[in-house]
């Protein structure tokens, strides 16, 4: 049965319950299956919603992967990506891993005044608007939307449509070299498509990144929004006093 060690406030069983887990999946390698819901219910004398509440928590945190009818397990380390102006291949290669792209949407559209500017274009200019999906030895791990001037990339269609990089593209075939971005990060959650695409429930946590990249002209090149698995990636940068 759990207790509560805090005095004079009550512990929500849900949050007792799931530092346990947190204990004990400290102690599992990955892939390693934890009880069911019912057995957790039945040792810990908690209904099965304070179970799956605990679950659920562990499960957008990125500590527990569930796999519809064959249980939960202890989930794969998150994946630790440096914040740099590099491509989405370079940074899964870094780690050790196979990336991938699936072509989603690729279209030329007139571009909205906010992004017509961000791409230093006038409003009403045709753009080729990009959408990826990002995976790392085959398993899902972003959605990824580019906006780039329609004029400037002709042709890059046939470019992108095998897959690969989109920055080693636009080196080899536009004379483009990348030299500096600006990037937001922000929370939010999946909606119904972003969820389908990556596997992950609805309303499960995700990041949420826009990058604004320049090349060595100076001139911008390209805006994205990227959706990124808030279970499965965290970010990491290196600060140093102004």
């Amino acid at each position: 049965m759990l207790e509560s060690p805090t005095r004079g406030q009550r512990e929500p069983k849900y949050w007792a319950l799931k530092q346990h887990l947190l204990d004990l999946l400290d102690t599992l390698p990955p892939g390693s299956p934890i009880p069911t819901e019912r057995a957790l219910a039945t040792e810990f004398t908690v209904s099965r919603t304070t179970v799956r509440q605990a679950l659920a928590d562990l499960t957008a945190e990125g500590r527990l992967h569930r796999v519809q009818g064959k249980g939960t397990f202890a989930a794969e380390p998150k994946l630790a990506q440096r914040l740099q102006l590099s491509s989405y291949t370079e940074d899964m290669r870094a780690q050790g891993r196979e990336p991938s792209s699936k072509l989603l949407e690729i279209e030329e559209l007139v571009s909205e005044p906010e992004t017509a500017k961000l791409l230093g274009l006038r409003a009403g200019t045709k753009i080729l608007r990009m959408m990826r999906l990002r995976l790392a030895d085959g398993e899902p791990m972003a959605v990824e939307t580019t906006h780039l001037p329609l004029s400037r990339f002709r042709g890059l269609r046939k470019h992108v449509s095998a897959g690969g990089s989109l920055y080693a593209v636009l080196r080899e075939h536009y004379g483009v070299e990348m030299e500096r971005a600006e990037e937001t990060i922000e929370t939010s959650l999946a909606g119904p498509q972003e969820a389908e695409l990556l596997g992950a429930d609805v309303g499960m946590p995700v990041l949420l990144l826009s990058r604004h990249s320049f090349g060595t002209d100076g001139k911008p090149v390209e805006f994205v929004r990227s959706i990124y698995r808030g279970d499965r990636y965290k970010f990491v940068t290196t600060l140093t006093r102004p």
